[in-house]
């Protein structure tokens, strides 16, 4: 079993492994032959992560992890469906997860051509328009400030996404409400590889 059993223990941990990265001294652990065979009979995550699915975005090597530690998630702008939220329910009640990461990331496409199908008035072709309009209520909020940048947008997403899974799982949510599990928002930064926490479920977690 993993011995991080808190949300506050499972965020720390990450940030550790972020700040390893950033500082070009990641430690890649738990990636050997020995670690493989521990986990054939079985998995205990620490965290779960819904991530978009940009190739500069993988959060095993961005928080400095091994096999065995993360149950990842990805689609495209970190867009919420069945499917997702299906994997993060059972991440929390089968694998018993503390801590469940929104993961954003400035300069993200999917975002910008939310913005851009605002912008022209026409939606996209195919399944693509079920991104953009998954992302739309993000790109259109209240809260933005006028002439909002794309990162603003990515950073306003990012927390919609995370307050909208308690609030559309009802195992998760009664999971946050208990405190056995936390709900996050990070926004990791493509330049200097730092993940900026901007939304937690939990008054506990800080950067």
């Amino acid at each position: 079993m993993s011995l991080i059993a808190t949300p506050q223990q499972a965020w720390e941990r990450l940030l550790e492994g972020n700040e390893r990265f950033v500082a070009n001294t990641s430690s890649h652990p738990r990636q050997d032959a020995a670690r493989r065979a521990e986990l054939v009979n079985g998995q205990h995550p620490f965290a779960a992560i819904l991530g978009c699915g940009d190739s500069r975005l993988a959060a095993e090597i961005i928080f400095d992890l091994g096999l065995g530690d993360a149950f990842v998630v990805r689609t495209a702008g970190q867009v919420l469906d069945d499917a997702v939220l299906g994997s993060l329910e059972y991440s929390a009640a089968e694998l018993e997860i503390p801590l469940i990461m929104v993961l954003g990331h400035d300069s993200c496409g999917a975002v910008t051509a939310t913005r851009n199908s605002l912008i022209s008035g026409t939606m996209p072709p195919g399944f693509i328009r079920n991104l953009v309009e998954g992302i739309l209520p993000s790109v259109i909020s209240p809260d933005l400030p006028v002439d909002a940048t794309i990162n603003e947008m990515v950073i306003e997403h990012t927390r919609q996404t995370a307050a909208r899974i308690a609030e559309q799982s009802a195992i998760i949510r009664e999971a946050v409400e208990g405190g056995t599990v936390a709900v996050i928002g990070v926004f990791y930064h493509l330049s200097d590889g730092k993940a900026e926490l901007v939304y937690s479920s939990s008054p506990s977690i800080t950067d």
